[in-house]
């Protein structure tokens, strides 16, 4: 695997490196060794897969409040996405700072996100899936979101929204939140 450095100093775009013969090809997807030589999270307590028929399609911003925050690891195994963090860590240099990554099952890139951070995606093809990989067992009194057009971070979504759920785009302004 190779690991990225994104602008913030601990969430990692990840690259696996198949190696390929006549019948394909196999990569690693996780290695705890390399993970864990990189002061990274190496247990997940939960697979989750997520999937969406339109192109358009927004999830998001969420994230657990503590005691219950999260890393993720996320990769998108049909279809592509823009992929979205926030840095909420208000002790961070990076604080209310956005980056976005572009997901395909094609590039096979997974993004390391981790606690502290918001995170959503938008579809940018229909019929798409999303595999997670989740540190912390779901708590629903500790889920919170912040809006994906919030002013507060101005995040530049590729495509106009074509489907989002009420609570996502409900969530209150960021200076409300949690």
């Amino acid at each position: 695997m190779r690991f990225h450095a994104t602008r913030f100093h601990d969430a990692w775009l990840i690259d696996p490196e198949p190696v390929e013969d006549e019948r394909g090809s196999f990569a690693r997807t996780f290695c705890a060794i390399e993970f864990s030589a990189r002061g990274l999270e190496t247990g997940f307590v939960q697979h989750s897969v997520s999937s969406s028929r339109t192109r358009g399609t927004l999830r998001g911003m969420h994230f657990q409040r503590a005691p219950h925050e999260e890393v993720k690891i996320v990769t998108c195994l049909k279809g592509a996405i823009w992929d979205v963090i926030i840095d909420l860590r208000p002790q961070s240099p990076s604080f209310r700072q956005w980056q976005g990554f572009e997901l395909t099952a094609a590039n096979r890139r997974r993004l390391y996100i981790p606690k502290g951070f918001a995170h959503g995606q938008q579809t940018l093809c229909d019929d798409t899936e999303v595999g997670y990989l989740i540190s912390e067992f779901y708590a629903p009194d500790a889920s919170d979101g912040v809006r994906y057009d919030d002013p507060a971070f101005a995040i530049e979504w590729p495509l106009p929204v074509a489907a989002i759920s009420a609570k996502d785009r409900n969530w209150p302004d960021f200076t409300t939140a949690g």
